[in-house]
């Protein structure tokens, strides 16, 4: 069987593995949520935008001919990833996460796990401080509750309505960053703390790396539970995975590719 890839997108690794599939000449389609304004632009055919669920997935992946489909989201995009697994478990088509493994704190590290984004919220129900945080636009509205900070937001696109802080700067740019231009951010606006998600991964980690050399808490939202799934943490992996024969975990019997 000739592969067909529908990868789901929203990371770099989500790009290289696009721009390895195309100089293999494999077939297949980038798919990403919507959320960003202006999505890098791909190498092989793109699509935007929701299946409308998991019925909806399971029906474009038998329309489109899908072989194999490989979840290349981020890694908080837990609704699209729980709806991969039950979808291609209705198809019998094989998944795959390419995902970044998760940070860990290293010697100097003054993180505060929580669990979730609420969990973030709460422990920013303190004192007024200079807060960078580093959670997306998507989630600005929670942090409604606590606008006594300063809150330097970076993010990839203008936000489409005002974000919901009487004190706030922000900062349009897409990563990767660099340790020295987020050290230099974290000094110019006076930062006392930086909230971050557990993304992973090179792109955003430097300021975590400036935090730590200057001393600074980081309020870390620990990554929401996904359903068990196989995970590859690599382009090459993703790619041997697809070049040999797969065993069909519904029925045991060899797939061919």
């Amino acid at each position: 069987m000739t592969p067909n890839l529908l990868i789901l997108a929203g990371t770099t690794e989500a790009t290289q593995l696009a721009n390895a599939a195309a100089d293999r000449n494999l077939s297949g389609v980038v798919s990403f949520a919507g959320r960003v304004e202006r999505p890098r632009r791909q190498p092989l055919p793109q699509r935007i935008g929701g299946f409308g669920g998991v019925a909806g997935l399971v029906e474009y992946i038998r329309s489109a001919g899908i072989t194999h489909v490989i979840d290349a989201t981020h890694p908080f995009a837990a609704q699209m990833s729980r709806n991969a697994v039950a979808a291609c478990a209705a198809a019998r088509v094989p998944l795959l996460a390419l995902t970044r493994a998760p940070w860990e704190p290293s010697p100097g590290d003054q993180w505060h796990p929580v669990p979730d984004i609420a969990g973030a919220v709460t422990a920013l129900d303190r004192p007024a401080a200079r807060v960078m945080l580093a959670v997306g636009r998507m989630h600005l509205a929670a942090f409604a509750p606590n606008p006594q900070h300063f809150y330097l937001l970076r993010l990839v696109d203008p936000p489409s309505v005002p974000p919901p802080f009487p004190d706030h700067h922000v900062l349009v740019s897409r990563g990767p960053f660099t340790q020295a231009d987020d050290r230099a951010l974290i000094l110019e606006h006076g930062i006392d703390l930086v909230v971050s998600k557990n993304a992973g991964g090179t792109g955003a980690y430097a300021k975590i790396v400036a935090a730590r050399e200057l001393g600074l808490p980081v309020i870390m939202i620990d990554r929401p539970a996904l359903p068990d799934r196989q995970v590859a943490h690599n382009v090459q992996d993703v790619l041997d995975w697809i070049a040999h024969p797969v065993t069909d975990p519904f029925t045991g019997t060899d797939r061919g590719v």
